[in-house]
């Protein structure tokens, strides 16, 4: 195997304005450094405004358009929060799709902190263990979830995590489940 575990993997980055940077920045760099090419998707071309909780952060260049792209062109998604940016994402039908189709591929995907509205909407967490920032528990219980307060959790695929103190864990399970490619089991 190579020396880096995503050589010739391509992993995409869904994001909106309100981002939670650091759960941007941190997966980002350490999945280049794995070896993946990365893009970062939007709703919108140009630039995504990135937020540091409550304050506002740095702005990022967007790469590809969400209708302009598809789950095929990657091989995985990363799904950062922030409670404005999931909250934008799951009322966007293309990005709505986009992250459906992840799951209709059995490819790896990871969301941390508010990440997972964005899967709700999408219909892929009922009968999946998952977690998330605490205030999302109801909204994926009441979507079928199996909702639990772990640093990181792995189901078939998919990876989440709570909050931008679980990164250090998210990256790494990330990284594994990306380098580990399509799961046969992880269906819509």
């Amino acid at each position: 195997m190579s020396k880096n575990k995503l050589d010739n993997k391509t992993i995409a980055f869904l994001v909106t304005d309100g981002f939670e940077q650091v759960e941007l920045t941190k997966p980002w760099d350490a999945i280049k450094k794995a070896g993946a090419t990365v893009h970062l998707v939007s709703i919108k071309s140009g630039k995504v405004q990135g937020v540091h909780h409550e304050k506002q952060g740095d702005q990022f260049d967007v790469d590809k358009v969400v209708g302009d792209v598809s789950a095929s062109d990657y091989d995985g998604l990363v799904l950062p929060g922030g409670v404005f940016n999931p909250d934008a994402l799951r009322v966007n039908d293309e990005a709505v799709d986009f992250v459906r189709d992840f799951f209709k591929q059995h490819k790896p995907v990871a969301a941390i902190c508010h990440g997972p509205w964005t899967l709700i909407e999408a219909g892929v967490v009922d009968g999946r263990r998952v977690t998330s920032w605490p205030s999302l528990k109801t909204d994926l219980t009441n979507a079928g979830a199996n909702w639990v307060d772990e640093e990181c959790v792995c189901d078939e695929g998919l990876v989440t995590s709570r909050n931008p103190d679980d990164l250090p864990a998210f990256c790494d399970k990330a990284i594994e489940e990306f380098a580990e490619g399509k799961h046969a089991k992880q269906t819509v």
